[in-house]
């Protein structure tokens, strides 16, 4: 068990969730009093307040701290786990064994199972039927104690395992429409939309050396496509991938599938002439690994690139892909097959 599967699945939609219930509970402890239900022993009033304050002070925590930083802290699981103490207290205090005070379990548990992940819930959940057996042992004859936490857990542990395989089923269809937007499906690549998060990233954070981007066009992929299909034209753009990105460390540099076979290779903090020569190595790397074909022929593949660059201070994202673009018309107007770089 690691301490990100003890957080929630989306701390702000968890924080706002648990303040309204929070919220909602404080209501209904202080409505409790008029239907005389909170017994009238010192005890019970001083444990029905404290009930009271206890709910207000972990709702003020939720509104005034950031989500992520409660997240980090685990408050989701804290409030879980505190729930079932504080119900487990007030049952006590009020020697309420009734349905109705084993069924205010169910609040934190269902709560944690929306917003929190697999051990998190099995850990309130312990907890939940653990505090439910230990109060009505008190409270109740140990037969009748037993029935009852065996037919309330049974419930309890199946509504559980419900939202959390329903919840599980939604994270990964979320991760698989994420990774259809951000990772290109024929090339693996990146999607023009992360390519231009990242762009937006790298110049908004003026790095070092500023940041450098590379166009790269595949030279005759028409006449490719014409003479030998699309699907030689689509295996063209997978291999190309692939020996580009044994060239580019992920670590500093981003490579994108723009569409068709135009690539950018987006290098931050990567200076002007950097760039140029790491754009002679791409092409030199294609040069040097042509493409099997089925018939056991290969097949000569060269690109042109276009190499564009803003200075360390600079936020002009279309001037920077302009002038890369600009480059890389250059570059096949001058024969193709080369490297070109843009005017500083």
């Amino acid at each position: 068990m690691t301490t990100r599967t003890l957080r929630a699945r989306d701390p702000q939609v968890a924080v706002d969730s648990a303040a309204f219930l929070l919220l909602a509970s404080t209501l209904v402890l202080l409505a409790l009093p008029l239907f005389g239900m909170s017994g009238g022993g010192t005890v019970q009033r001083v444990a029905h307040w404290i009930g009271v304050a206890t709910l207000v002070g972990a709702a003020l925590v939720c509104r005034l701290l950031p989500p992520e930083r409660l997240d980090r802290w685990h408050v989701g699981l804290g409030l879980g786990l505190g729930s079932v103490v504080l119900i487990a207290a007030l049952n006590l205090a009020t020697a309420d064994s009734s349905a109705g005070a084993q069924a205010c379990y169910a609040f934190p548990v269902l709560w944690v199972a929306v917003h929190l992940r697999g051990p998190a819930v099995a850990l309130v959940t312990t907890a939940a039927l653990a505090a439910d057996l230990i109060t009505l042992l008190v409270l109740m004859p140990t037969a009748a104690a037993i029935a009852d936490v065996v037919f309330f857990g049974a419930v309890l542990a199946v509504i559980a395992t419900l939202l959390v395989r329903a919840n599980r089923t939604q994270d990964e269809l979320v991760d698989a429409l994420q990774r259809q937007l951000t990772v290109d499906s024929l090339t693996g690549l990146a999607t023009r939309r992360a390519f231009d998060q990242a762009l937006e990233t790298s110049l908004s954070r003026s790095v070092p050396g500023g940041t450098a981007l590379v166009l790269i066009d595949v030279d005759s992929f028409k006449s490719i496509n014409d003479n030998h299909g699309h699907p030689i034209g689509d295996d063209v753009l997978v291999h190309l991938a692939a020996v580009l990105r044994h060239r580019i460390r992920s670590d500093d540099a981003v490579l994108s599938r723009l569409g068709g076979d135009e690539i950018a290779v987006l290098l931050p903090g990567c200076g002007r002439d950097v760039a140029a020569r790491r754009a002679e190595e791409l092409l030199d790397a294609v040069r040097g690994e042509p493409l099997p074909l089925p018939d056991g022929t290969l097949l000569a593949l060269s690109i042109s690139l276009g190499v564009g660059h803003v200075p360390r201070h600079s936020r002009d994202r279309r001037g920077l892909y302009c002038s890369a673009d600009a480059a890389l018309y250059e570059a096949k107007r001058a024969g193709r097959g080369r490297v070109a770089l843009a005017p500083a």
